[in-house]
């Protein structure tokens, strides 16, 4: 009985330690359309998207999930992800991405819609603002015309020219055609993103953002204005 009790108390001790230092988010953003690492989602022609999230974080892990839709319902989005931050800019995310919905959502097997990236990203310093990121899909649907696993792979850099801009540039390292749309190495992913916070009232500011960029691969170019909810 008394181990029992002890057993008891420390399991109340630990959760209680957990859900002091435990916290969960959630929000949205509204995009004028939807582009992804230089990609739109939906052709060139684009139109506005609702972008949901969720997660949960405990120490230095974050689960969540983010998601998009298309107000026409051209695009469906849900995924999964898990990150570990080793230090305060350096941390570690594995991604369940489902964004076919073909077949069924819990088919996780061969021919399934599932595709699972891992992330490895440096958010830079404040006196060296330069953050970089390597990603690289290993399992799932991104295949070859072969059949095997393409490993496509995307590199990004990112500096903070002022506190609310950033200029990046990123490229697909390898031939991935159902990601990225390349055969080989390509940029494509170069631009600027600015953002800005609006006044409401004395108690409330509407976070805004837009993104001028071009996908020097595919010879696009677009503008995203996006606003956090």
């Amino acid at each position: 009985m008394k181990k029992m009790k002890v057993l008891a108390i420390c399991a109340i001790a630990l959760f209680s330690t957990v859900s002091a230092s435990a916290q969960f988010s959630t929000g949205a953003d509204i995009v004028s359309s939807y582009v992804w690492r230089g990609v739109p989602q939906e052709g060139t022609k684009g139109t506005p998207n609702i972008q949901p999230f969720v997660s949960f974080t405990t120490g230095g892990l974050t689960v969540g999930s983010w998601a998009s839709s298309s107000f026409l319902g051209n695009v469906k989005e849900v995924d999964l992800y898990a990150t570990y931050a080793f230090t305060s800019s350096l941390a570690l995310t594995v991604t369940d991405y489902n964004w076919g919905f073909n077949s069924s959502y819990f088919k996780y097997s061969k021919g399934g819609d599932h595709m699972f990236e891992a992330t490895l990203a440096y958010a830079g310093t404040e006196a060296f603002p330069l953050s970089a990121s390597v990603n690289t899909f290993f399992a799932g649907a991104d295949t070859l015309a072969t059949g095997k696993n393409a490993f496509s792979t995307y590199v990004e850099l990112s500096y903070a020219i002022t506190p609310s801009a950033k200029i990046f540039a990123g490229a697909s390292l390898f031939e991935s055609a159902m990601v990225y749309g390349t055969t080989g190495f390509g940029v494509t992913n170069v631009g600027i993103k600015v953002s800005k916070s609006i006044e409401i009232t004395d108690k409330f500011s509407l976070p805004v953002y837009g993104v001028l960029g071009a996908n020097p691969y595919s010879g696009n170019a677009f503008f995203v204005a996006g606003v956090t909810l």
